[in-house]
């Protein structure tokens, strides 16, 4: 069964470096373990991480490695996003030039690959009117099908109004936005300083992102935009699993009177929810009962996860052959306008 898989990233050689020439977070550089071994020093926040330095070889590598690799576990396109820590957090001089180099050179990517490689924009808010026109840039000389957006921008959500000519751009042209996570803010990360691992993937990026999934609800965004596409990681960031209970709270609260629709309701007619780094039967057959199969993307989380796990989950969940053909890439094919082959 063809697999387009949506939320799998990249570095280039010049965003590396640059994050490397970095003296503030969030930066990398390359350091000694305690044991004497290379380790690349993660600095998103105040907070490090170290992991192997083949993490950004990895993300590095957009060639026959990461074909075969594809070809290897049956993956046939990959939907490419830059990853962590984005552009958003450079400030506006610097992440605007990155957003725009990053794109042109993935743009270079694409074109050597059109038939494996589709891409997200890496937009920089902090001049929102400038960011809606990278997007425009982006989709119209470059053929890009949506933007990557790493959860919030220096402490700042995508719920304030500053921010929506945005996504009145991605109504306008059609294109989904990507919300990934990063580290919680820094009013969010004082819980976690005890044990920093939280920070990540673990619960921090689950939490970061569904706080922000639930304040653009909550916002009245979609009532503005009812158009507008948002797509989430990770089965919904446990937003899916909540969903009955968000209802009943918000239905006694003032607040029901100021939207049209019920928070679940948004939820369903507005946002997409993907597989990436989720390959737990019980956790996706509660997104499958609870949004149906037209809400769901395959997707892998490409390097930092297994394509030969991903693969091999998607094809085994106990659903129907025709929704899991919907999971696996027509929804993907609709979403992003990819044309089937």
């Amino acid at each position: 069964m063809r697999k387009i898989a949506v939320e799998e990233h990249f570095y280039t050689e010049a965003y590396l470096e640059y994050l490397r020439s970095r003296k503030d977070p969030p930066r990398r550089e390359i350091v000694q373990d305690e044991n004497g071994n290379e380790v690349e020093r993660a600095w998103d926040s105040v907070y490090y991480r170290d992991r192997p330095v083949s993490s950004s070889l990895g993300l590095l590598e957009m060639g026959e490695k990461r074909l075969n690799d594809m070809d290897r576990t049956g993956i046939d396109m990959q939907v490419l996003s830059l990853s962590n820590p984005g552009v958003e957090l450079f400030g506006m001089k610097d992440g605007e030039m990155m957003a725009t180099k990053t794109n042109d050179e993935l743009a270079r990517i694409i074109q050597r690959y059109p038939e494996r490689f589709v891409g997200l924009a890496a937009i920089s808010p902090e001049n929102p009117r400038r960011a809606a026109g990278e997007l425009e840039r982006t989709a119209k000389e470059l053929g890009f099908k949506g933007a990557n957006i790493n959860s919030h921008v220096n402490g700042e959500y995508l719920d304030d109004r500053k921010f929506w000519i945005i996504f009145e751009k991605a109504q306008e042209l059609g294109l989904p936005i990507y919300i990934h996570p990063r580290e919680p803010s820094a009013d969010m990360v004082k819980p976690y300083a005890k044990y920093p691992l939280l920070l990540g993937a673990m619960l921090g990026f689950s939490a970061e992102v569904g706080l922000h999934a639930m304040r653009l609800i909550l916002s009245g965004v979609f009532d503005v935009f009812p158009d507008l596409k948002l797509v989430l990681g990770h089965l919904g960031e446990g937003l899916p699993f909540s969903l009955w209970r968000i209802d009943r709270h918000w239905s006694k609260s003032p607040m029901s009177k100021r939207l049209k629709k019920r928070p679940s309701q948004y939820f369903k007619d507005n946002i997409f929810v993907t597989t990436s780094g989720m390959f737990w039967n019980p956790a996706f057959m509660c997104v499958y009962d609870g949004l149906g199969p037209d809400n769901i993307l395959f997707a892998v989380d490409y390097p930092y996860e297994s394509n030969e796990i991903a693969a091999n989950f998607i094809e085994a969940v106990p659903i129907p052959d025709r929704d899991k053909a919907k999971v696996c890439h027509k929804n993907a094919e609709k979403l992003f306008n990819i044309g089937p082959q």
